[in-house]
C-alpha cells in the first residue's frame, strides 16, 4: 500500500488563478514522483479565525498558498501559527 498524506492549502481558490491551479499541480507532480497518493484540499482563510486547532489537526501537512490578499489575513496567520507551534511540516508561497 502507497503512503498517503493528507495536505492542506491554506487560501481561498479561485479556478482562474494561474497559482492555484498550479499549486495543485505540483503536489499531484510531487506525489507521483514519491509514488505517494495525496490528498490535498484548500482550506478558506475566514475558516480558520475560529476552530484552528479542530481544522488544521487531520493534515499532515500545510501550504500556506500564493495569491494573496487572502479574505482573511487573521485566519491565514492563525494557521502559520498553528503549524510552527505543533512542528508540522509547512510551505509558504
Amino acid at each position: 500500500m502507497k503512503h498517503s498524506w493528507k495536505v492542506g492549502v491554506i487560501g481561498d481558490f479561485t479556478a482562474n488563478n494561474r497559482s492555484h491551479v498550479a499549486t495543485n499541480e505540483a503536489l499531484s507532480h510531487a506525489a507521483a514522483r514519491a509514488d505517494m497518493a495525496i490528498d490535498v484540499q484548500w482550506i478558506l482563510t475566514p475558516s480558520l479565525e475560529t476552530a484552528v486547532a479542530e481544522t488544521l489537526r487531520p493534515y499532515d501537512a500545510l501550504w500556506c498558498s500564493p495569491g494573496s490578499p487572502y479574505q482573511s489575513m487573521v485566519g491565514a496567520l492563525n494557521a502559520i501559527r498553528f503549524a510552527r507551534e505543533r512542528n508540522i511540516p509547512f510551505l509558504g508561497t
